[in-house]
């Protein structure tokens, strides 16, 4: 049994080893070309070149389930083919023995799916986003046209929203408006800042322009009358220091897809949010979503498997991938739109992230139950009958 399953393995990693990197090649060179028009006097091939590079965990990050789905039904397919699978069946091993024996070579790639999860993926967006933002001047994410907005609480029960318009490659930001407000939610300081930087859980700002607002200005402003004094004051400033909640990482989280992010700098974003009363269902439903990510590939085993162990009499491989590859980009679709759909409808978090596995593990198990079944009945034959009627 050890050396059946070596065999399977090698025969798995190999298949997928190449099936993935034909895909990743596949998905660069377009992107590649998308980013064509980038290219100038600033930003050279060359630079293109490196962000390219930057990008690759982040798209075997994404290929992965994929690339071993199809590799998986390839190298099956392959043995089945060859009947290297009939002889394993005919040796005692059932259609359960061999799928538990794929679960077990598939273990290593769980592993390595999480460690691409937590530590080389988040590590590579961050690197993504300083190189974006130091040669294209900007790092995408979660950027309106105005900015980086925070709602933060303000001192003595008030609140604070602070918009950055620019990060910058070093951790400082540029653009810096602050917005000050009261309990009553009246507006009551506005700053603004060319320069700023975080450090020692403060906001330091250079070359800020206050506009301090009078408490009185609302009823002043009702009368609909000219205010007998100024009701805004404006100072410059060359720096001031605030305290907040905000870090260079939730920064970072900001500008970051979710699902992009380590599970501990997730947590911590979350718990950000909710001490600023504001929404976390997106960032709740991507940590759901990365627990499941590892055992994803462990779903894509058991679709393979049913595929992989179908007998054909002719060929029949490139018929598997290509069912392979349609079930590959359906399961994507619908774990995309269980997404779309979970956060409009406001279903519970685990149930969008984990319907879509445990539906196709079902499908899975079902498809592999009835070929079992189908084996058995075919198994079975009746005894035969003398045609006299006289036993021998």
């Amino acid at each position: 049994m050890r050396t059946a399953r070596r065999y399977l393995a090698r025969e798995i990693y190999r298949s997928s080893f190449v099936v993935l990197l034909a895909l990743i090649g596949l998905f660069s060179f377009f992107a590649l070309i998308e980013e064509l028009d980038n290219v100038g006097s600033k930003f050279t091939l060359l630079n293109l070149f490196y962000l390219q590079a930057l990008q690759l965990p982040t798209r075997l990050y994404d290929l992965l389930p994929i690339g071993l789905l199809i590799g998986a039904i390839l190298a099956l397919a392959s043995l089945a083919q060859r009947n290297e699978l009939v002889i394993l069946r005919v040796s005692g091993v059932s259609g359960m023995k061999l799928l538990g024996m794929l679960w077990i070579i598939t273990i290593p790639w769980v592993l390595a799916a999480f460690f691409l999860s937590e530590v080389v993926t988040p590590a590579a967006e961050v690197k993504v986003s300083e190189a974006n933002l130091l040669l294209l001047g900007h790092a995408g994410g979660g950027r309106l046209s105005s900015g980086y907005w925070f709602k933060e609480e303000g001192p003595e029960g008030g609140t604070r929203i602070i918009n950055i318009e620019r990060l910058q490659p070093n951790g400082g930001v540029a653009g810096i408006n602050l917005y000050e407000f009261n309990k009553s939610q009246e507006l009551t300081a506005l700053s603004q800042a060319e320069q700023g930087y975080f450090g020692n859980d403060n906001l330091v700002m250079t070359g800020v322009v206050e506009t301090q607002i009078d408490a009185n200005a609302v009823s002043a402003l009702a009368d609909a009358q000219e205010p007998k004094s100024p009701i805004t004051e404006v100072n410059n400033i060359a720096e001031r220091s605030i305290g907040t909640t905000l870090t260079p990482e939730r920064l970072i989280a900001r500008i970051l897809t979710p699902e992009r992010m380590s599970m501990s700098v997730l947590l911590d974003y979350i718990s950000y949010l909710k001490n600023n009363s504001l929404e976390t269902d997106r960032q709740v439903v991507a940590l759901w979503r990365k627990i499941a990510y590892p055992f994803t590939l462990l779903v894509m085993i058991t679709i393979a498997a049913p595929i992989g162990f179908m007998q054909t009499r002719r060929g029949g491989v490139g018929g598997k991938v290509f069912i392979g590859i349609l079930l590959g980009v359906g399961f994507f679709m619908v774990n995309q739109l269980a997404l779309n759909v979970g956060m409009l409808s406001k279903w519970a978090p685990w149930i969008t992230a984990l319907v879509p596995n445990l539906g196709a593990l079902a499908l899975a198990f079902g498809a592999l139950i009835l070929m079992e079944n189908r084996h058995t009945l075919r198994g079975f034959s009746l005894p035969k009958i003398s045609g006299t009627g006289r036993s021998a």
